[in-house]
Formats: C-alpha cells, structure tokens, sequence
C-alpha cells in the first residue's frame, strides 16, 4: 500500500502567438466596455441637458419660417402664369 504518488505539475504547453493576441484582445474589449458603462453611469458635466439644446430657440424657429416661406413676388409670377 506505499505507492508513491506523482506531484509533479502537469506539462502545460506555452501559449503561442495567437492565444496571446486572443488574451489581449479579450482585455482590451474589457476595458472597452467598462468605459462605455461608466460614460452613461456618471453624469455629465454639460450646464444644461441635452435635450434642451436638441430644441429650436425662438430666433432660430424664426429663422427656420422665413427660408420655408416663399416670397410674395414668386406667387404673384405663379399666379399672373396661371391666368395665362
């Protein structure tokens, strides 16, 4: 019953070129996620909100309803076109 025992570690092979690009890579994407995460997990330091800044100031609105609306010379040439 004295048998003896192998303790020695077993024989692990070296990594080769691929696995450490597949190790560093995993780590890198890590990384990668953890700062997407934390960007949306701490707040910003913008003075107002987005949502805020998305919406069309009143002078900008303005601005935006004079180049949409046609100039009354253009109808009065549409309008003398059709009664020819």
């Amino acid at each position: 019953m004295a048998t003896e025992f192998d303790l020695t570690p077993p024989e692990v092979p070296e990594p080769t070129f691929f696995d450490n690009i597949l190790r560093y890579g995993l780590f890198l994407g890590a990384i990668f996620q953890i700062i997407c995460i934390l960007s949306i997990l701490l707040p910003s330091k913008s003075p107002e909100p987005e949502w805020e800044q998305s919406e069309l100031k009143p002078s900008d609105n303005n601005k935006k309803q004079k180049l949409t609306t046609p100039s009354s010379g253009k109808k009065a040439k549409k309008e003398s076109k059709k009664k020819r």
